[in-house]
């Protein structure tokens, strides 16, 4: 299908291949939450069709925004051109072009909200700092291929802000910035952040390769990343290199948001990262503890997801649906590598890794949504899985791939230093699998065909059947086979886990998923029940909001308290709860106290854990 694509498309109209866009963003009233776009792009008289980006890398899905595109207005020759929306695809428009006319001139307004859920097209701009995204502020000819043309972006910020991005510079002027020509698929690859209060660190060279760490804040303060944390995400930049032994870019560019006012996620890209988090982030230890991971996962996929791609993500254009059935392997292997890179590189200690790994893996065993849909069924879902409400999720089941991948990846690294008495791991695959020679960016797409082929390379074993055993097959259980054969165990204790607590604290919920069986917001709106818990027979659904707790008025202690409690109490725990506008007495007929997932160690096997989190370069 893809080369049959290609074929057509060679004898589309090459009017626009030898031409450039003019692109030209004024981000002045990004402290309005407000973008200006003005581009000129190529055109010949006839029928034309301008595309908005609907299918954006890394999300997934149909996310391009195209409902906060405001004021569009298409010109050519100085005169007005009426457009129309297409009836079925509401990310086309069709123009008329004049006679006479080879330039469009198309100006329109780009609104980002001010609210903080979903990914690039959620919050990214306060009144102190901005992050843009290029597939959100330009239009570009149907017919064409990404690369036929190059874009001209010039980009007007806030006096004063300064900014970070892997697009090559041509000059500076005050406030402008003019960027160096590149073809489409450079261009929506490489985002800037701008703001305030801005800082930039050198994390180093390494196989010719500059690394750097782009801070932007609402605050100075936020910005005192201390020595200790600069070394560890230098650290990073050698490990990086040590695992995969070579550099897909020119340059590294690390863009980090610090904000409580922006969408909080991390975006891949082949030579940067849009990475965003809570603005004392970086100066508070719990806070910095949660998103330890977060850098190391999308750096990760410049090699596996940006070099080396899933067939079906390596689409045409901007508007080709994307397949994500290897999802478990562009993102499940990632989050596995990602959490393995903050241990080796410092940012988190071997504890931090296990509780982690105990925390996924409970939750994931918990969750009766596996007894009726597969891992596979939540990559090829994926786009819609990532918006669901949490109301329903046990049974629903999320972007499992994530953590379920990371478990399998786990579990497959065991099996490799098993089958070869310690001489490879997964590192070697992945070495092979995404290492390649250093240079530009480029894409390499595979196959499920193409992973199990390296790994019996690597190590001869039925891959086959144990991917088709824990992706494909329903799974009642969770993969826990690579925790149990690296020497440790799932077990549970009434200790909260001190990364929990900190999620809690920061995220403002309580998690009782591992006893009563629900999780409440900081309000006592009730997020998620699990099917067949406690809170879940005794009446309780999501959507619920806790009132009290045996006759007294709820707060997280106060329901701990009781659950403790019940422990030497043979009465159940009463919860008063609210239903829309209706009142109900549940009774929980729990009695094991409080529950937390921990790792255990099991001294009759060897502890290959700690082995995989070793550090692979010597330290300084």
């Amino acid at each position: 299908m893809r080369t049959c694509l290609f074929l057509t498309a060679l004898f589309l109209p090459s009017v626009f291949a030898q031409n450039a866009v003019s692109l030209r963003v004024d981000a002045t009233d990004a402290p309005r939450r407000l973008f200006h776009v003005r581009m000129s792009l190529p055109a010949k008289p006839g029928p034309m069709a301008l595309l908005y980006p609907e299918w954006i890398p890394g999300e997934h899905g149909p996310t391009g925004p195209i409902a906060n595109l405001v004021g569009l207005k298409i010109q050519g020759a100085g005169k007005v051109l009426p457009w129309k929306r297409d009836a079925v695809n509401m990310f086309k428009f069709h123009v008329d072009v004049p006679a006479g006319v080879s330039t469009l001139d198309v100006v329109f307004d780009f609104i980002t909200p001010p609210d903080s859920e979903g990914f690039s097209s959620g919050g990214s701009a306060t009144s102190e700092l901005a992050v843009l995204n290029w597939n959100q502020l330009l239009l570009y000819p149907e017919g064409t291929k990404p690369d036929d043309f190059q874009y001209q972006a010039n980009l007007k910020v806030p006096n004063g802000w300064r900014y970070g991005t892997a697009l090559p510079i041509r000059r500076e002027s005050g406030n402008e910035i003019e960027f160096q020509p590149a073809p489409l698929t450079t261009l929506i690859d490489s985002p800037v952040s701008t703001g305030a209060h801005y800082r930039t660190i050198d994390l180093g060279s390494d196989m010719g390769a500059p690394h750097y760490l782009h801070l932007a804040a609402d605050s100075d303060r936020a910005l005192e990343v201390s020595p200790e944390v600069i070394g560890q995400y230098k650290n990073l930049v050698k490990e990086t290199g040590a695992l995969f032994g070579s550099r897909h870019y020119r340059g590294y560019h690390f863009l980090y948001t610090l904000s409580d006012h922006v969408a909080h996620f991390g975006l891949e890209h082949h030579e940067s990262s849009d990475d965003r988090v809570g603005e004392r982030c970086l100066i508070d230890p719990d806070l910095f503890k949660l998103e330890a991971g977060l850098l190391p996962h999308e750096m990760t996929h410049s090699w596996n997801g940006k070099y080396r791609r899933p067939a079906g993500l390596d689409t045409l254009d901007y508007q080709q649906p994307m397949k994500d059935e290897l999802l478990w392997v562009y993102e499940g292997l990632t989050e596995y590598l990602g959490e393995i890179l903050a241990a080796r590189c410092g940012l988190w200690h071997n504890e931090d890794f296990r509780e982690w790994l105990a925390l996924q893996a409970a939750k994931l065993d918990s969750q009766p949504g596996r007894t009726w849909r597969p891992l596979i069924d939540t990559t090829i879902a994926a786009q819609l899985l990532y918006d669901a409400r949490k109301e329903g999720s046990p049974w629903r089941r999320g972007v499992d791939f994530y953590p379920e991948g990371a478990l399998i990846w786990l579990e497959a690294d065991v099996l490799i230093r098993q089958h070869t008495q310690g001489r490879r791991s997964l590192d070697d695959f992945c070495k092979r699998f995404c290492g390649g020679t250093s240079g530009p960016p480029k894409v390499v797409p595979y196959t499920r065909e193409d992973v199990v082929a390296l790994l019996n390379e690597v190590a001869p074993d039925d891959w086959q059947q144990f991917f088709q055993a824990r992706v494909y097959d329903i799974t009642p259980r969770a993969p826990l086979g690579g925790i149990e054969g690296a020497g440790w165990r799932l077990v549970y204790s009434n200790a909260v886990p001190p990364l929990l607590k900190a999620a809690e604290g920061d995220e403002k919920y309580t998690d009782l998923r591992f006893s009563l069986g629900l999780s409440l917001k900081e309000g006592g709106e009730v997020e998620y029940v699990v099917p067949g818990s406690p809170a879940a027979k005794a009446g309780v659904s999501g959507g619920m909001k806790l009132v009290a707790v045996n006759t007294r008025r709820w707060t997280p202690e106060i329901l701990r308290a009781a659950v403790s409690a019940a422990e030497t109490n043979a009465a159940p725990i009463e919860l008063l709860v609210e239903n829309a506008d209706y009142f109900k007495s549940c009774k929980v007929d729990y009695h094991e106290g409080e529950r937390y997932p921990w790792l255990e160690r099991n001294p009759a096997k060897p502890d290959l854990l700690t082995e995989i989190l070793k550090p692979l370069t010597p330290a300084p």
